[in-house]
């Protein structure tokens, strides 16, 4: 599933072509995704200025000038087309703007989402209301992480994935965190100190805005909208590397929480 940084990659790759253009054409190649489309989405999208873009957690916003948001999930291999040479049997909505851009939601597995969303109402939207702050916001400070873990015996790890307490946060990502900031996986929350969680939270800026500038990890079926492949992969220190050396001497260790799986160091993380 492509995680906050490709979805932000997206979005800043959609924002060159789409922003303040007026919508010529929308068309709807099925009826549903994940769920099914709303009723009115291509009436509603046709004839409407993109005033913005945005992204909230690993879901993509199109801000429209009739006071609606389009919000996209790429689900498990989603990706946005701009200008594809040629029409692709799993191009299930399509965006063409007055200055000839066309834009395809491509979707093979079908586990992406479109919403239409009134735009004043976005952080009452069931999916939205109950997050935590964005990890790249000024929102995300060590006190909240602090306040949220108080008293809680799940592993950190666990509790980082917690949508309620970080939003967007993916596994990639809080492996590569943790280990950054040195702290174990299998700590509990509750355990970890105020200066501890102030390492945390600038490793997870770090690790998201490296990820970003790289155009994200690539993981599976993901690719930018432009087609270009990420390779923040190939930086990785623990994820996906059990067995081989950390940087500190000892040996990347792969153990399995909460049914996935955690890559991560026990000799420099404690």
């Amino acid at each position: 599933m492509p995680e906050l940084p490709e979805v932000e990659t997206t979005v800043r790759g959609l924002a060159h072509v789409l922003q303040g253009q007026r919508l010529t054409r929308v068309a709807a190649h099925r009826a549903d995704l994940r769920r099914p489309f709303p009723p009115d989405l291509v009436q509603a999208l046709t004839g409407a200025h993109v005033s913005s873009l945005g992204r909230r957690a690993k879901y993509g916003l199109i801000h429209i000038d009739r006071g609606q948001t389009l919000v996209f999930h790429l689900g498990m291999s989603g990706r946005w087309r701009i200008d594809p040479a040629r029409p692709d049997k799993h191009d299930h909505f399509v965006l063409e703007t007055e200055s000839g851009h066309v834009l395809a939601l491509n979707d093979p597995r079908r586990f992406g989402s479109l919403d239409l969303v009134p735009t004043d109402s976005l952080a009452q939207w069931p999916q939205f209301a109950a997050m935590g702050p964005e990890p790249l916001g000024e929102d995300l400070t060590a006190r909240h992480l602090k306040a949220a873990f108080a008293g809680r015996r799940q592993a950190i790890k666990l509790l980082l994935l917690d949508q309620r307490i970080v939003a967007g946060l993916g596994n990639i990502y809080v492996c590569e965190a943790l280990f950054r900031a040195g702290i174990s996986p299998e700590r509990a929350g509750g355990s970890v100190s105020l200066p501890a969680l102030g390492r945390l939270v600038p490793a997870i800026r770090q690790v998201l805005e490296e990820s970003i500038a790289d155009g994200g990890s690539t993981l599976r079926d993901f690719a930018r909208p432009d087609g270009e492949l990420g390779y923040f992969a190939t930086r990785f220190h623990v994820y996906g590397r059990e067995g081989e050396p950390c940087r500190c001497g000892g040996t990347v260790r792969r153990i399995v929480q909460g049914g996935r799986s955690t890559w991560y160091c026990p000799r420099c993380q404690k």
